[in-house]
């Protein structure tokens, strides 16, 4: 499981069968504190409830087509759920 903030969203032009109705969102990758790592990477949001500056987890590779329904879809990454909180431990306390 990795975590990303959704910061904008792709329309396609065509859309592959199985994934009608899917949308494609543009994501940046968090490492664990929350800062942005690497590039960003489009990802079909399975929920299809994820919006602009949210907090999501996703998966990447043959688990990514296997979030979408039908499976094996042809997906790199996949939005599987939304994050209502990220608690962290205090870094600093002795971590």
């Amino acid at each position: 499981m990795l975590l990303g903030r959704v910061i904008g969203a792709v329309v396609p032009c065509v859309v592959y069968d199985g994934l009608e109705g899917t949308p494609m969102l543009v994501v940046q990758p968090l490492d664990m504190a929350g800062v942005p790592k690497g590039r960003t990477l489009v990802a079909a949001d399975s929920t299809r409830m994820a919006g602009p500056g949210e907090l999501v987890y996703y998966e990447g590779g043959r688990e990514a087509a296997l979030a979408l329904d039908p499976a094996f879809v042809p997906v790199d990454h996949a939005i599987v759920g939304i994050v209502d909180g990220l608690h962290l431990p205090d870094r600093e306390a002795g971590s």
